[in-house]
């Protein structure tokens, strides 16, 4: 065969290579998470960034968009659970309800789940009434101050960890945070931002403090043991990085303050 034609050839092999898209997920992986012929992917409704109720009822956000883009690269259909908290999320992963979960990187969790690296980075940040004298993240820790967090949330396990001298009030979901900090006349409450600044608009007569107290890495994760779609997924959300399908999720659902988390490994 002349030249040309081997080379057309094997250009024609190439494209056609190409238009097939990526590739098929292993059986490992699709066994995995796939136990049940469903992909149960849990969906936090208490951390805004990640998901909201839509005004049909049904789960909106980045996270259900991720989730339904595995679940038709795993040729699965998808199973969406809500949850109003973390904690129930992730007492959900660890008793196996679940194949699929968005959840904060921590080292407590580890102990029960595979992670991927993160996909979106948010920030922790504190709020107080207007007449309060605190006015830096720095001054929080201290004797008598006592904190509202969302129990079993990212940020509870970090102050749990950190916080030395103040008190850790824990209210049952992140959203109720605000709420539960007024009624019982705490010092301080605790959260991702944006849910602290859209309670601010809501409630009137308190502020946030300048700045942040942590980053808050949102991952994806699987029961623990579960490697192979560990890493089916770590591949799958670096893609979803790197493709731009992540940052325009978070445009669609007109999702402010968060940032699509650089190239990176599993935690």
């Amino acid at each position: 065969m002349p030249t040309r034609r081997l080379f057309c050839a094997a250009t024609a092999a190439a494209l056609a290579g190409c238009a097939t898209g990526p590739a098929a997920p292993p059986a490992a992986a699709v066994s995995e998470l796939g136990s049940t012929g469903k992909l149960r992917a849990a969906i936090n409704y208490g951390n805004p960034i990640l998901a909201a109720r839509g005004d049909d009822g049904q789960p909106r956000g980045v996270s259900v968009d991720l989730a339904r883009q595995a679940a038709r690269r795993l040729g699965l259909p998808v199973e969406l659970v809500t949850f109003t908290s973390a904690g129930n999320t992730v007492e959900a992963i660890k008793a196996r309800q679940v194949d699929l979960a968005f959840v904060a990187i921590d080292p407590v969790r580890a102990a029960d789940m595979e992670y991927t690296a993160p996909y979106v980075v948010i920030e922790g940040a504190y709020l107080v009434r207007n007449g309060s004298a605190l006015q830096r993240n720095e001054e929080v820790d201290r004797a008598g101050t006592r904190i509202a967090v969302g129990r079993g949330s990212a940020y509870d396990l970090y102050l749990t960890r950190e916080v030395k001298n103040a008190s850790l009030v824990r209210v049952p979901t992140s959203p109720q945070v605000v709420d539960d900090f007024l009624a019982q006349n705490l010092d301080v409450a605790a959260g991702v931002k944006q849910q602290l600044e859209m309670d601010a608009r809501r409630v009137g007569g308190v502020r946030l403090l300048p700045g942040r107290f942590m980053v808050i890495n949102q991952a994806m994760g699987v029961p623990k043991g579960r490697t192979a779609a560990q890493a089916w997924l770590s591949a799958y959300i670096e893609e979803m990085k790197a493709s731009g399908f992540v940052a325009e999720a978070l445009r669609r659902h007109r999702i402010e303050g968060a940032a699509v988390a650089p190239p990176g490994r599993a935690a």
